[in-house]
């Protein structure tokens, strides 16, 4: 394999999160019956005008500036002519020669290091309405509420060199346009979909032909989908065969990809601009304003994280994962103060990432608040609690859920859960253990360190684990 380059780009439709359709004021909520939600222009019917929608605009803008590309203040309207069953036109109104966002990257970190992947472009589109083709006893239904659909379409160079660079992207991609507040990510639902264009070449050889893999609607199926398609490549041009340009869809229940149709290049869409629709124009004004009202980007955000709260590069990367997690870490911090921002961090990276991941669940719906978890460090850090009494009361916090009144304190009460910290009640504790055990304290005077651990061990134990560890090695010390 290692004499085969693997060349990938990625072809991205993002969902835009507007209320209604890219060219028609119909609703783009999503599960509703079929065909309620297509109005008149949905529909193509003989009269209609569309009427581009300034909400996705922005959004289209809030995103060319987060990936510092540059922003055309004039840009096409086109028709991309083809005859499917659910596209009522004939044509979907896209853009092609000149689209709204032009250029721009986006770094990430692989296992490799990281590598900046270069943006083509990113174009504003409607989505076609969809087949469906269960329970319909062997006929096709179409839905069109989808038809309309206010769709970014962002496009990769071809970057990427394997399926773990190719998801890597894909991830910090849909991580950036949620951060960014321009869709939603909900992949389940369709609003954020990838085309991976895969192709295979020798070294030092011109680029192979490629196969276009369709509407991969999952991080662990694309990975699955490149890799399938890239040791089918290889082995169809090591057998002396050719690899024909193709559309090709993934099937997850065997894992492989089949052929769908032969790949369409640009001249067979026939584009040209939209009659009904004039050049869409941005003033700087607007690109001024839009950027203006932006979010602290991941990358700055994390800079600032290190720098103002002294975190690792890592824990300020894995806190900036999502604007929900990040925020939620600053609200703690602040309650708690600067000097315990790592210990913070180091809750929401263990327990609480932990917990999330178990339930499957974002940090927006997490059980316990940031003020929670605050409350929950300061007892730690002033002695109340033990580490371990610590994850009892996070445990006991996650089970009565964010609305309930137990404060900590009332946990902790509740459970007799309070470290035992006064120093003659430890000190009894010590000296009951050390009567007890002669053997064990002669092997510790002889410099046996794991006979020291072990007289801790029958003191946390004879505590019930509510002594506080630092206090208890200071005492032993000082006996012995």
């Amino acid at each position: 394999m290692s004499k085969w380059e693997i060349v990938i780009g990625l072809e991205t439709h993002a969902q835009l999160s507007t209320k209604s359709k890219m060219f028609s004021g119909a609703s783009t909520a999503f599960g509703a019956a079929p065909n309620t939600q297509a109005c008149a222009v949905d529909l193509a019917l003989p009269g209609v005008l569309p009427v581009a929608n300034v909400g996705a605009v922005e959004r289209a803008i809030r995103f060319g500036l987060a990936v510092g590309a540059t922003i055309n203040t004039t840009s096409i309207f086109a028709r991309k002519n083809y005859f499917y069953p659910d596209l009522p036109k004939g044509y979907q109104i896209s853009q092609y020669e000149v689209p709204v966002v032009q250029g721009g990257s986006l770094t990430i970190t692989t296992s490799a290091g990281q590598k900046t992947v270069r943006l083509t472009r990113a174009h504003l589109e409607e989505d076609a309405g969809k087949s469906l083709h269960e329970d319909f006893h062997g006929m096709t239904g179409i839905d069109l509420n989808r038809a309309g659909t206010p769709l970014l379409e962002i496009v990769t160079e071809p970057d990427m060199a394997s399926a773990e660079e190719a998801v890597v992207y894909a991830k910090a991609l849909h991580a950036l346009v949620r951060w960014i507040g321009i869709c939603d990510g909900n992949m389940q639902e369709g609003s954020f979909r990838c085309d991976a264009n895969v192709s295979v070449r020798r070294s030092g050889e011109p680029l192979g032909t490629r196969c276009e893999i369709k509407n991969l609607n999952s991080f662990r199926f694309m990975e699955k989908a490149i890799e399938f398609e890239v040791h089918r490549q290889i082995e169809l041009i090591e057998d002396g065969g050719k690899v024909v340009q193709e559309t090709r869809l993934f099937d997850p229940d065997i894992g492989e990809t089949r052929s769908m149709r032969s790949k369409e290049d640009a001249h067979d869409y026939r584009y040209f601009p939209d009659p009904d629709l004039p050049p869409l124009m941005i003033g700087d004004d607007w690109i001024a304003r839009v950027q203006r009202e932006m979010p602290e980007l991941p990358a700055a955000m994390a800079a600032r994280f290190i720098a103002d709260y002294v975190l690792p590069a890592y824990d300020a990367e894995q806190l900036t994962a999502s604007l929900a997690f990040a925020r939620y870490f600053e609200t703690a911090t602040n309650i708690v103060g600067k000097a315990n921002a790592k210990i913070v961090a180091n809750w929401m990276l263990g327990e609480l990432s932990a917990a999330l991941n178990r339930h499957e669940i974002d940090i927006e719906n997490a059980p316990i608040s940031p003020q929670q978890l605050a409350a929950l460090v300061t007892r730690v850090q002033d002695g109340t609690l033990s580490n371990k009494g610590g994850k009892e009361v996070f445990e006991a916090l996650w089970q009565s859920g964010k609305d309930s009144k137990n404060d900590i304190d009332a946990v902790i009460a509740e459970r007799s859960l309070q470290q035992i910290s006064d120093e003659a009640a430890l000190e009894k504790m010590v000296d009951d253990v050390l009567a007890q055990n002669p053997a064990i304290v002669a092997e510790v005077r002889a410099g046996k360190e794991k006979a020291f651990n072990s007289l801790v061990g029958q003191i946390m134990k004879a505590s019930r684990g509510k002594a506080n560890p630092s206090q208890v090695n200071v005492l032993l010390k000082k006996k012995l």
